[in-house]
């Protein structure tokens, strides 16, 4: 393989550090909360008694990483195969770069009256399925930028590289912006900076156009650096041509028993994944009562961790191929998934607590640096995966089906958290379908071939 330019690779990564702000701050640990504490007293204002209002919330959320998860899945692979036949995958970079920025920004909409609700939620999803469009198209990057060793540590580096982005994000939200009950910031004891009013949430609302002002600035090094690659593509880009191809795919996926399992396996484990991803935040706000600014705390601790690990799991990777670090890092997971399960202010693991006691948060806390390194972790080392069952010719088509692998159940973790939700009316019981899904994930890992499958690798 050529030597690729330093500039190039610094480029694909400022991708990470770009978008990581709208996982750390918008999905889980500002906005995400935010919006359910919104969501939970316009229910309440309903009629409904708190602990079903508080229900209600955790499904309205779930409800649009459904609907938004579904979308991506059936959307990403037609888009990659359209890029493999083109050649050109920067134009759909720009494109869902502009709604991305347009998305988020309109997060400032949401007020504490509840007033537009459905209408941010679906913008906030809508800014979710630009982000991981985008997402596809820059991983299919990712198998030009070296040989199949290189690209575990070049996949990790660029994971640790956001996440250390999320961590400057977040810094600054809290800093800032993010207003306690006194409204005040927590660190500094400020009012909210730009006199942004504290008593409508203005800077914890503040997080939407800071999104949006934070990935304009920072895609500037991968706008700058990165190309399509000239001599690719030159196939036909009509309707019937394109379908054509990625239906071939399709049915060749079946006869690749490692793509197969991988593709698969990694659906159940990464969906679980962004259940905890999406629902940690709500958890603490909902289940132990933390206000924003604590679980910002939370956030900036997960991020750490997860930066601090992933960059270690690139090299982990590199030494001993991705697969033994993704079982690794989904046992991990498990064992937060059974702490959140049977953990609430009252008991942990059935011990009963006394009134007051703060062990849940402390551990809580434990939870959010697994969750945020090994999350990571599994991050990195499932595209590296990805890289070694990648034909050459059809990265954007294999990372679209990469996509919808991730997607098409998305609806399963969602679907079962509303559903084991609303059955016990209970938040801690309904995250068991995650372990379920962990589990099932690590199951079908087993048949996954380190090396991987694909059909030639240019050394």
């Amino acid at each position: 393989m050529a030597t690729v330019s330093k500039k190039r690779i610094w480029g694909w990564m400022a991708f990470d550090w770009a978008s990581q702000p709208f996982y750390t701050l918008g999905l889980t640990f500002v906005f995400g909360p935010y919006f359910a504490v919104v969501a939970a007293e316009h229910f309440l204002g309903t009629g409904l008694e708190e602990g079903a209002a508080k229900a209600q919330a955790q499904g309205l959320w779930s409800a649009g990483q459904t609907i938004s998860g579904l979308i991506i899945a059936f959307t990403a692979p037609f888009l990659g195969a359209f890029a493999d036949n083109s050649g050109r995958k920067m134009p759909w970079i720009s494109f869902f770069s502009v709604i991305y920025v347009l998305a988020t920004a309109s997060l400032w909409l949401l007020a504490p009256d509840g007033g537009n609700l459905f209408l941010v939620l679906t913008l906030f999803y809508i800014g979710f399925i630009a982000s991981e469009s985008i997402l596809n198209f820059v991983n299919s990057i990712l198998p030009s930028l070296g040989s199949k060793d290189e690209v575990g540590r070049i996949s990790g580096s660029a994971a640790a590289f956001g996440y250390w982005g999320g961590v400057v994000a977040l810094a600054i939200m809290l800093l800032l912006f993010v207003e306690q009950d006194n409204g005040r910031t927590i660190f500094v004891n400020l009012e909210p900076a730009f006199g942004l009013d504290a008593t409508q949430k203005e800077g914890t609302r503040f997080v939407g156009p800071f999104i949006a002002i934070w990935f304009m600035i920072f895609m500037v090094p991968f706008f700058l650096f990165v190309r399509d690659d000239p001599k690719a593509g030159g196939k036909p880009t009509n309707l019937g041509a394109v379908a054509g191809d990625l239906w071939g795919t399709l049915k060749s996926v079946a006869q690749r028993k490692s793509l197969l399992n991988f593709l698969i396996g990694s659906m159940f484990y990464r969906d679980a994944l962004n259940a905890l991803y999406a629902f940690g935040g709500v958890y603490a706000a909902l289940v132990l009562d933390w206000n924003v600014t604590a679980i910002g705390v939370f956030g900036v601790v997960a991020a750490i961790a997860a930066a601090v690990t992933t960059w270690i799991a690139g090299l982990a990777d590199k030494r001993f191929g991705p697969k033994p670090v993704i079982r690794v890092a989904v046992w991990c997971l498990i064992f937060v998934s059974l702490t959140i399960v049977f953990m609430s202010r009252e008991q942990v693991y059935w011990i009963a607590l006394p009134i007051g006691s703060t062990l849940p948060d402390t551990i809580f806390y434990i939870c959010g640096a697994v969750i945020g390194g090994a999350g990571g972790a599994v991050y990195s080392a499932s595209r590296s995966m990805m890289v070694r069952h990648t034909h050459p010719e059809r990265p954007a088509e294999a990372f679209g089906l990469f996509a919808l692998s991730g997607k098409a159940t998305a609806f399963l973790a969602p679907a079962g958290i509303t559903f084991f939700t609303y059955l016990t009316g209970n938040t801690q019981l309904g995250f068991l379908p995650v372990i379920f899904l962990f589990l099932a994930g690590l199951i079908l890992l087993w048949w996954v071939n380190p090396e991987g499958d694909r059909d030639a690798w240019d050394a």
